[in-house]
């Protein structure tokens, strides 16, 4: 009986052993089909409703702290600013292009008088090229600066710490854009010069169309010598009358003074560029070195 009973014994628990070892089995065989279901789902690029909603937030607020890091001043500066110089470069040089067609075929007739003029425009010429240039570089450097001291650094590396030579080099960029905006503003009021001259040439010009000047129109005179253009001994430096609205007429009159309004436009616009960057650098570099805090992180 005792034999009986243990043998019994055992087989219930053999039983109970091969129940417990089925029974991942069966659950691992009712996985496979909803696994494999979801393969084919992502496959064919579709998620259970949940999981899509947590994808659309999750890039939501991915592209929210990318968007939260940009430098929006510094960026606006630099479209501004490779905007100006480009407008003031090309128009810039096809205006004294114009000018010089201009002088040389109409207010001289010795070619001496006119070399010192011709080797001035090529001098600017060559300025417009480096400047050009420079400008393009530097603005890519200040959009560089400005995400470096933005909150983007901060998202991105966990921390916003910056070394002695950040800080010195923010200080350079300041410095150097501040001399910059002086030496901008003074090319700014010379780019008025010659739209003045043109703007009075252009004023004489309508001053003959006039009929009650049809008497004296002999008198009306454009003087390129009174400007400093010209020397005093250039002959014969001035152009009267109707040989003065024959100029008026031509089309590289007209396309010479507008071209110069573009030049002063886009002048405009990089003196303005200059002094957001001289804001937007001084500002960051104030909340990096006073401040001196990760929360007062900035995104100017």
């Amino acid at each position: 009986m005792e034999e009986t009973e243990s043998k019994k014994g055992v087989e219930s628990f053999e039983l109970q052993q091969q129940k417990e070892s089925d029974q991942p089995a069966a659950n691992s065989a009712l996985r496979e089909p909803a696994m494999g279901k979801r393969k084919v789902d992502s496959a064919q690029g579709r998620f259970p409703p949940g999981e899509r909603s947590g994808l659309f937030y999750g890039c939501v607020e991915c592209c929210a702290k990318c968007l939260g890091g940009i430098p929006y001043a510094s960026m606006v500066a630099t479209i501004l600013c490779f905007s100006g110089v480009a407008l003031f470069c090309g128009c810039g040089h096809e205006a004294l292009n114009g000018t010089e067609y201009l002088m040389e075929t109409h207010f001289i007739r010795n070619y001496q008088h006119f070399q010192a003029l011709s080797n001035l425009i090529d001098a600017f010429q060559y300025v417009i090229y480096g400047m050009a240039s420079f400008f393009f570089l530097y603005g890519v450097l200040l959009l560089a600066e400005g995400f470096y001291t933005s909150s983007v650094i901060k998202k991105v590396f966990g921390e916003n710490k910056t070394t002695l030579c950040g800080r010195c080099i923010s200080a350079s960029f300041i410095g150097v854009t501040y001399a910059l905006v002086l030496i901008w503003l003074a090319i700014f009021v010379f780019t008025a010069l010659p739209l003045y001259i043109f703007h009075n040439m252009w004023s004489t010009c309508k001053a003959i169309e006039l009929p009650e000047n049809s008497g004296r129109i002999h008198q009306l005179c454009v003087d390129a010598r009174q400007y400093g253009i010209l020397p005093w001994s250039a002959t014969p430096g001035e152009v009267c009358g109707y040989n003065l609205q024959t100029v008026c007429r031509t089309r590289e009159f007209g396309m010479t003074y507008h071209l110069f309004i573009a030049t002063f436009v886009g002048a405009g616009a990089t003196a303005v560029a200059l002094l957001t960057y001289m804001m937007s650098t001084t500002y960051n570099f104030a909340i990096v070195k006073i401040l001196g805090r990760e929360d007062y992180c900035t995104k100017f």
